[in-house]
């Protein structure tokens, strides 16, 4: 197992449970990526019910409140105590080959053979920057929210933040109320209320069956896998986070970044088009929600149903920013992360180097995945998440194991 996040432990788990020795290696320390790659006032997105790992549930006092980045490190750690997990911290893997009856791992504390390989690594390994970014002038300084900490960080003055999903539109919210002005550039986005008659949004997810639905049961997989993370956060006022109230606040948007030439950032046009297509999205979304409601008689647990303004146009929108004249001393990349799988030797990788698998069951023998977007199910990368899909790979990986096996 590669990863000793909430996917490699709840895998970790199961595996202890069909009794398959195995060993969880970790290139820092448990939940790693939780500790040292967040910004410091993120908070989960998903309320502290839906915190649940195999038998190890939130039991604190705060059901609909949402956990802050050092309680989410003592939830995993503490899951990863409760399991016993055999995990082997400040273990960096180098290597990943393929050999007769397995796969021959090289880490930065030695050699393992093994039968089978899960790649618990997830998908945020790094930040995705559009090669764009070597054409911004020397003079305005760049970051990503992997080394993002608070705006402290930031010079005085103008931020662009590239991208508006949850990162982008939390980061552009933070910096905005330090007292610096943010151009937020905004692509395709994905917009949510944070609650919607009277219940967290997340709440009719799951409740509603949305969450559950099956990678092999989605029209537009690829699509559907690439989509952005919602515009959602996690604050204790259970606030909705869109871009209605970050104009409100001040932030000014603009299209996305279409190329940077000769120090001028280009924006595209059609912003009008992309609110459009995310209210439609988000209304056919409460509408499925609405119609679970009356078919399944919950009508009466909950509020009336809702309809929300519509995403407000900027009366102008520029079309293009002069990088170098002064007034952005600073750009934030959210634009998405990628996974990193430069140590695996396997040739399991697509032409943009994404892991080929169904399923999380990777295009090679005794090779599994866990942790991607919609691996098995909409919810997979959530920590809720990685129960069902760590079951249904173990399940399978038992499997593979068996047929090894002499008979006789």
């Amino acid at each position: 197992m590669i990863g000793a996040g909430h996917t490699g432990l709840a895998t970790s788990r199961y595996l202890t449970e069909r009794s398959i020795d195995h060993v969880v290696l970790e290139r820092g320390e448990v939940a790693n990526s939780w500790h040292h790659e967040r910004w410091d006032s993120l908070r989960l997105l998903t309320p502290n019910w839906q915190s649940r790992l195999p038998g190890h549930h939130y039991n604190g006092g705060d059901p609909d409140g949402f956990m802050t980045m050092p309680e989410v490190v003592a939830f995993v750690s503490g899951f990863a105590r409760h399991i016993d997990a055999p995990v082997r911290t400040q273990t960096t893997v180098t290597s990943v080959r393929q050999h007769d009856s397995g796969y021959h791992v090289t880490t930065t504390s030695g050699e393992i053979a093994c039968r089978c390989l899960v790649i618990a690594s997830g998908a945020c390994n790094r930040p995705q920057i559009p090669e764009i970014e070597r054409a911004v002038p020397a003079t305005v300084e760049r970051f990503t929210p992997m080394g993002y900490r608070n705006p402290q960080q930031l010079p005085d003055g103008g931020v662009l933040v590239v991208g508006a999903s949850a990162t982008g539109v939390q980061l552009a919210h933070e910096i905005q109320r330090s007292g610096r002005p943010v151009t937020l550039a905004v692509g395709e986005h994905v917009r949510l209320p944070r609650t919607y008659r009277g219940r967290d949004v997340l709440w009719w997810m799951e409740t509603s069956g949305v969450w559950d639905q099956r990678y092999d049961e989605v029209d537009d997989l690829v699509r559907a896998r690439g989509l952005p993370s919602p515009q959602l956060v996690g604050s204790p006022e259970r606030a909705t986070l869109d871009l209605n109230a970050l104009s409100a606040l001040g932030v000014r948007l603009v299209g996305r970044v279409a190329t940077i030439r000769d120090g001028r950032a280009l924006f595209s046009g059609g912003l009008r088009n992309q609110f459009a297509l995310a209210d439609l999205k988000m209304d056919r979304l409460l509408d499925t929600f609405d119609e679970w409601a009356t078919s399944n008689g919950r009508d009466v647990d909950v509020g009336p149903p809702e309809r929300f303004e519509p995403t407000r146009s900027p009366d102008s929108t520029p079309l293009h920013l002069d990088l170098s004249s002064g007034e952005i001393r600073s750009i934030v990349w959210a634009t998405g992360y990628r996974p990193d799988y430069e140590w695996l030797q396997v040739p399991v990788l697509d032409r943009k180097g994404s892991l080929r698998h169904e399923g999380g069951i990777v295009d090679a023998p005794g090779l599994y995945a866990i942790g991607l977007p919609l691996l098995r199910r909409r919810k997979s990368t959530f920590i809720h998440g990685a129960e069902d899909d760590a079951r249904d790979i173990v399940e399978h990986l038992a499997g593979y194991l068996a047929h090894l096996r002499p008979q006789g």
